[in-house]
């Protein structure tokens, strides 16, 4: 018997045929199209359901999942990015500048992994340098003097593990970010979009609202990293993800982010253009509710919702 993920290949295969035959030859094929498509979604449908939390971490490295820059394309207008930490250098992995999201002026903080081979060696896969958190930093500052509502994307395995990173300070410019976050007084709207790894993630993620995709993952670790460290090897990251909890159904159980954005079914990679469509309708539905505060309002509920997190029981 053909297993159900088989299945879904075959059909898969059979529906990218007849869609290349009907446009080559201009051929009207809907009668075959239709009901293949239809077989197709309800059989990713059954097998989303039933994913693993490791699946969920292999949908959120997908091949083609939209990346920061290809949100911005399709929900933003205007943006002008702004480099450089007018300390040291410009770090290609964070990224940000104003723009207009949905029409809203905002200031953008994006973790950038890259498109291809090439992006992504340049822009280290997400993972930043301290001077990437420092032009993070400066920017908030312009924010803040400029009253413009923050919204970061945020995508990283991590903060970049290398020696010259901790020599600049790696450490220490995640803790400037974190708490020159905190201290904003204006709206901050997080969205983790595919990864959210460590403090390279957290450096991005004090906003009044976090909003995370259905099939991204946010934690403390990797599922590699928690697994070399516990079992001392990285082959056992599925049974580390179980344990981690790291899923964007997990994290709303646990009160650790106000929404789950859907994805189309089979994840955002599948259909940019409705990803982009469900992210920007919530992240600008945030920012409505949150432009009706005041900035001590702001500042004082950012506060009271970090200080709220985690479960604890006094003896």
């Amino acid at each position: 018997m053909t297993a159900p993920a088989d299945t879904l290949r075959e059909l898969e295969a059979r529906l990218r045929d007849l869609e290349d035959t009907a446009q080559r030859t201009g051929q009207n094929l809907d009668a075959a199209l239709t009901p293949l498509r239809a077989e197709v979604e309800r059989l990713r449908g059954e097998g989303h359901a039933r994913l693993t939390r490791w699946e969920r971490v292999g949908l959120a490295r997908a091949p083609g999942r939209p990346t920061a820059l290809d949100y911005v394309e399709r929900l933003c207008t205007d943006f002008t990015e702004l480099h450089g930490d007018r300390a040291y250098g410009d770090d290609p992995a964070l990224i940000g500048g104003p723009a207009r999201w949905e029409g809203v002026p905002v200031m953008l903080l994006m973790q950038q992994k890259g498109r291809d081979t090439k992006g992504k060696i340049k822009r280290r896969f997400g993972m930043s340098n301290p001077e990437g958190y420092r032009k993070a930093i400066r920017l908030m500052d312009l924010a803040d003097r400029f009253g413009l509502p923050v919204v970061t994307l945020i995508d990283t395995p991590g903060a970049y593990p290398g020696i010259e990173a901790e020599e600049r300070g790696q450490g220490w410019a995640i803790a400037e970010s974190i708490q020159r976050m905190v201290r904003l007084r204006v709206p901050a709207v997080c969205a983790v979009i595919g990864e959210g790894g460590s403090g390279g993630a957290l450096a991005l993620g004090v906003g009044n609202r976090v909003l995370i995709q259905e099939n991204a993952w946010y934690s403390v670790i990797s599922p590699e990293g928690a697994a070399s460290i516990i079992w001392k090897d990285a082959a056992k990251a599925p049974e580390a993800a179980e344990a981690l909890k790291l899923t964007a159904p997990d994290l709303l159980e646990l009160g650790l982010v106000e929404e789950v954005v859907s994805e189309p079914v089979g994840g955002a990679h599948l259909d940019p253009d409705a990803a982009a469509a469900a992210l920007g309708e919530a992240v600008s539905r945030h920012l409505a509710e949150l432009s009706r505060l005041g900035p001590d309002e702001l500042k004082a509920g950012r506060s009271a919702r970090f200080r709220a997190l985690g479960a604890f029981r006094e003896e």
